[in-house]
C-alpha cells in the first residue's frame, strides 16, 4: 500500500521516480534509523559521524578526546579494507552506531562494521564506463547521507538513490539530470527536514547549473533552484525564477553562453544552517570559463562563484555574496563551507567561513551575506591584491583579464586552486580553520584556432589548451614541478591570518579533521597520514601509509574507544590533468584503501611498490616538426585533461609516455578511433579526431616521451 501511495503521487507530480526495493523504514531508534535533524543539528557526543561535516555547522569537529595531543602517537592501525578501484578516492566515512558507511570511485557504496571491518554489504549503481569521459575531474564521490533508516548517493550519471542501510538494496532511484547533456555528480547529498538536496557538475563541458530538493521517503521532487538565467530568456517555472529575473542584466545579450548554459554547477559545497534556517549553496565556475567568450567580457555573471542562500522549504532566494565577480579563471565557490559564531569587534557574529579556489579566505555574516574580511590564506595571489570590503569586490590586476589584454597570464593560483574540494575543517576551540592550501600556477590564453571552439568531446572552457601545456624546456619544467607546493595552514579568522602553516613538498594533499583533543588530522601526497598539535601546529603523529591521501579522516566511538577512519588513494584533478606538477607524488603508488586506526592497535598494512621510474624502451621520433606540433595541440585540447599536460602521467590513468601502443599504429586507432576500450571508460573520438589525427598525437607522445626521458632524469612514472 505504501509503496502504491507513493508511486501515484509520484506520477502524479510528473516526477520519474523508479521505484525499485521496499519502501518500509524500520522502526526504532538505533542505527541510521534514529538520524534525524536533532542528530545533525548537534551531532551527538562523538559517537557517531553521523553526516560527511560531521553535523550541519560541517566543521569537520568532533568532541572526543580519548585521543588527544598527549597519547596520539601511541595509534596504529585497527584494521584496513582494500577498494576495488584505483581511482580517486574523495568521500569522508559515515559512522552510526558501529556501522561505517562510505563511497568510491564509480559511485560505489560500502558498508562495514566499523570496529572489526567486516564487510557488511556494497552496492554499485553500474555505471557506465563511458560517462568518465564527461567527468572533468575523475569518476569521483565525496560520500553519503544517512536519515531515517537510509543513506542517500549521488551517482556520477546523474542519479540519486535511496537505499536501505542495513541491506544496501535501493528504495528508490531518481534521475536527476539530462542524460542527453554532459552532467555529473560527484558531491555528498545533504537531508534537511526530509528533502534530500543534490546538486551536479559539467560546466566544463557546456550545462547550466541547478540544485533539487527531493522527498526523502518517496524521491518526489519537491523543487529546484537554478543558479544561472535560462538562455532562452523564458521562465522555467522552478524556484529560482523570481531571483533569475534579477540577475539576467549582469549577463550580456549574446555570447556562448545562450549555448553552453552558463555553467554554476553545485558540485560539492551544500550546507544547512539549523539557527538561521537556511540553506547555503556553493555555486561554481562559468561555462565556458573565458568571461570574454561566455558573456562578452560583460557583467557580474551572477551566480557564478558565489554563495547563495535560500529558504531550505521552497527553494525561495535570501541573499547572496559573489567572491570572483565575472569569474574567469574556473574559480569556483563549492569548496567547503564551514559555520560558526565569532566574536568580532566585541560582539557575536554568525559567519560562514570559505577558502575557496581563488586564494582569500572569506568571512561573510550569513544573517545577510554582507562580507566581513578576506585574506590571502596562500603566499602569492597575483589576479588581485585584496578587497574592498564595503563592496565586498576584489581589487583586481588588470592584466589577470587576458582576454581583455590580449596577453598570456600565468595565473597564481590557477583552476587547480589554492584550495579545492579537500576539506576544511574548523577548531571552536583554538578558533582555527585548517586548510589544506597549496600553490599551483597555469596558463590563460585566448583561443588561437578553430580546435579551441566547443566540441562534443573534451573540455569547453573557451581557452587555447593546447599552447598552455608545459614548454618544451627542461629548467622551465622542473621549476613550474618544484613550485607545486603545498601547505596545512591554521587561519584566524578573527585576525584575518595565518596563527601557523605546515610546508608541503608537493601539492594535492588532504583535507583537514579536527578534535577536541587538540588535534588536526591530515594526509599527505607523499603517503603520510599525520596529526598535529591544533593550538600550535606541532607535528604530533605520522603513519605511513603507503599511497597518497586526497580525502578527510572521520572518528567515531565503538564500546568506548576512540576510531580515526581515512579512505586513502590519489585521483582527481591534479594528477589527471597536469601529470608533472604531481612532482615526488609520482613515485607514490596508488592503492585504493580505508584505513582505521585506534590507540594501542597492532595492526600492519601490506608493503607498497613505488611506481616504476626506469626508463623504457621508446619509439625512434619520426614525425615532423609540424605533424608533432599538430599532434601537440590535439592532445592538448582532448587529452591532457586525463593523461597528464605533456603527456607527463599522474600515476592514475595509463601513462601515454610509457605506453606499448606507441610503436603500433593499428592498436593506437583501435583505442583512440574505433573504441577498443571504451568499456575501460576510453571511449572512442572518432567524433572531433580523423584516424590521421589520431596518428599526430600518437607522433606527438613519442617525441614527447623521448625528450622528456633524455631531459628530465629517466622515465616517466607508469601507473599502478
Amino acid at each position: 500500500m505504501r509503496i502504491g501511495s507513493a508511486l501515484l503521487a509520484a506520477l502524479l507530480a510528473g516526477c520519474s521516480v523508479n521505484f525499485v526495493g521496499d519502501d518500509a523504514q524500520k522502526a526504532g531508534k538505533t542505527g541510521v534509523a534514529k538520524v534525524d535533524g536533532a542528530l545533525l543539528t548537534t551531532g551527538g557526543d562523538g559517537s557517531d559521524w553521523a553526516m560527511t561535516g560531521y553535523n550541519y555547522q560541517e566543521q569537520r569537529f568532533s568532541p572526543l578526546t580519548k585521543v588527544n595531543a598527549g597519547n596520539v602517537n601511541q595509534l596504529g592501525v585497527a584494521w584496513y579494507a582494500d577498494m576495488p578501484d584505483a581511482r580517486g578516492q574523495e568521500a569522508t566515512p559515515v559512522v552510526i552506531d558501529g556501522k561505517l558507511f562510505v563511497t568510491g570511485p564509480w559511485s560505489k557504496v560500502f558498508a562495514f562494521d566499523a570496529a572489526s571491518g567486516k564487510k557488511l554489504w556494497e552496492y554499485d549503481p553500474g555505471v557506465s564506463k563511458d560517462k568518465g569521459a564527461q567527468a572533468c575531474c575523475d569518476v569521483v564521490n565525496r560520500g553519503v547521507a544517512a536519515w531515517k533508516g537510509r543513506l542517500y548517493a549521488g551517482t556520477i550519471d546523474g542519479r540519486l538513490i535511496a537505499l536501505n542501510a542495513d541491506s544496501g538494496k535501493p528504495d528508490w532511484s531518481v534521475q536527476t539530470t539530462d542524460n542527453a547533456k554532459p552532467y555529473t555528480i560527484t558531491g555528498a547529498p545533504r537531508v534537511v527536514k526530509d528533502m534530500v538536496i543534490i546538486g551536479n557538475g559539467g560546466a566544463e563541458f557546456g550545462v547550466r547549473g541547478y540544485v533539487t530538493a527531493y522527498d526523502a521517503a518517496t524521491g518526489k521532487k519537491k523543487w529546484r533552484f537554478y543558479t544561472v538565467p535560462n538562455p532562452t530568456g523564458a521562465k522555467d517555472g522552478e524556484a529560482s525564477d523570481a531571483a533569475m529575473a534579477k540577475v539576467s542584466p549582469t549577463w550580456s545579450k549574446n555570447g556562448q553562453w545562450k549555448q553552453s548554459g552558463g555553467g554554476g554547477t553545485v558540485w560539492d559545497s551544500i550546507v544547512y544552517d539549523a539557527e538561521l534556517d537556511q540553506l547555503y549553496l556553493g555555486v561554481g565556475n562559468g561555462s565556458p570559463w573565458n568571461h570574454g567568450l561566455r558573456s562578452e567580457g560583460q557583467g557580474d555573471n551572477l551566480f557564478l562563484s558565489s554563495v547563495v542562500a535560500l529558504k531550505p522549504e521552497t527553494g525561495a532566494y535570501v541573499w547572496h555574496y559573489q567572491e570572483t565577480p565575472g569569474e574567469t579563471w574556473d574559480f569556483t565557490a563549492t569548496q567547503p563551507i564551514n559555520l560558526a559564531t565569532l566574536t568580532i569587534d566585541g560582539k557575536p557574529r554568525k559567519v560562514l567561513m570559505q577558502a575557496p579556489k581563488n586564494g582569500f579566505f572569506y568571512v561573510v555574516d550569513r544573517t545577510n551575506g554582507k562580507l566581513i574580511n578576506a585574506g590571502k590564506f596562500i603566499d602569492v595571489v597575483n589576479w588581485a591584491s585584496g578587497y574592498d570590503i564595503s563592496s565586498g569586490r576584489p581589487i583586481e590586476h588588470p592584466e589577470a583579464r587576458f582576454y581583455k589584454t590580449g596577453k598570456p597570464f600565468v595565473a597564481i593560483p590557477s583552476a587547480i586552486a589554492a584550495h579545492n574540494w579537500q576539506p576544511m575543517s574548523f577548531n571552536p576551540k583554538t578558533g582555527l580553520a585548517y586548510i589544506p592550501a597549496q600553490q599551483v600556477g597555469a596558463g590563460y590564453l585566448n583561443p588561437s584556432s578553430a580546435l579551441d571552439a566547443a566540441k562534443p568531446i573534451g573540455f569547453n572552457v573557451g581557452q587555447d589548451l593546447g599552447n598552455a601545456m608545459y614548454p618544451r624546456d627542461a629548467a622551465t619544467v622542473k621549476a613550474a614541478t618544484a613550485g607545486a607546493t603545498g601547505s596545512l595552514v591554521a587561519w584566524d579568522p578573527v585576525a584575518n591570518k595565518p596563527r601557523w602553516v605546515v610546508k608541503h613538498p608537493v601539492a594535492w594533499n588532504g583535507g583537514t579533521m579536527t578534535t577536541a583533543g587538540n588535534l588536526v588530522f591530515q594526509g599527505t601526497a607523499l603517503g603520510e597520514f599525520r596529526a598535529y598539535a591544533a593550538d600550535t601546529g606541532k607535528q604530533l603523529f605520522s603513519y605511513p601509509v603507503g599511497t597518497g591521501v586526497m580525502a578527510g579522516a572521520a572518528t567515531y566511538l565503538v564500546n568506548g574507544e576512540q576510531y580515526i577512519a581515512i579512505l586513502a588513494g590519489r585521483g582527481g584533478a591534479l594528477p589527471l590533468s597536469i601529470g608533472y606538477a604531481i612532482g615526488a607524488a609520482r613515485d607514490v603508488p596508488n592503492v585504493p584503501r580505508l584505513i582505521v586506526f585506534k590507540l594501542a592497535a597492532k595492526g600492519k598494512l601490506p608493503a607498497t611498490t613505488p611506481q616504476d621510474s626506469s626508463p623504457v624502451a621508446l619509439p625512434a621520433s619520426t614525425g615532423t616538426s609540424a605533424q608533432i606540433g599538430e599532434g601537440q595541440l590535439l592532445f592538448g585540447r582532448y587529452c591532457q585533461v586525463c593523461h597528464g599536460a605533456s603527456a607527463g602521467g599522474g600515476g592514475v590513468l595509463p601513462n601515454l609516455q610509457r605506453s606499448a601502443t606507441l610503436g603500433d599504429a593499428d592498436a593506437w586507432k583501435s583505442i583512440l578511433i574505433d573504441g577498443a576500450l571504451a568499456k575501460n571508460g576510453m571511449v572512442s573520438f572518432a567524433k572531433v579526431m580523423t584516424p590521421e589525427q589520431a596518428q599526430l598525437v600518437r607522433l606527438y607522445v613519442i617525441d614527447e616521451a623521448n625528450w622528456a626521458q633524455q631531459n628530465l632524469g629517466g622515465g616517466q612514472r607508469a601507473p599502478r
